[in-house]
């Protein structure tokens, strides 16, 4: 490392211009002039939104964050059952011990095969209108 400064490493017979620093008066005027003039325009801008429909995006900007955590949280839950060598498939056949008394119990006869299917036409009605 050199103790130099910039100013011994110019070229003989050119003109070194100091750095400029804004003055008090020029640059810091024009600089609030730019920022008062900015300020007017986001508060214009501002007061133009409809400010009733935030609730509405902010209810679904909770729940999407409410979701992708969610998806986090059951993620590392299955990797860390995974991460077990027998787990995995005493869930699988807990599952499909699961669904096979399920269907014993709703799909044996035609008619609780038609009250199953009631109860989720009822359901889709419900919900999707």
């Amino acid at each position: 490392m050199s103790d130099s400064s910039p100013e011994g490493n110019q070229v003989p017979g050119s003109q070194a211009t100091p750095m400029s620093s804004p003055s008090a008066d020029g640059d810091s005027t024009g600089m609030s002039d730019r920022v008062s003039e900015l300020m007017s325009k986001l508060n214009e801008n501002l007061g133009k939104v409809d400010w009733s429909q935030m609730g509405k995006y902010g209810k679904a900007v909770g729940i999407i964050a409410l979701v992708i955590v969610a998806q986090i949280i059951i993620k590392v839950v299955i990797d860390t059952i995974n991460f077990f060598p027998v787990l995995p498939g005493l869930l699988e056949l807990l599952g499909v011990v699961v669904l096979g008394q399920w269907s014993w119990q709703n799909l044996t006869t035609s008619e609780k095969r038609n009250a199953v299917f009631e109860r989720v036409q009822t359901l889709r009605k419900e919900y999707l209108g």
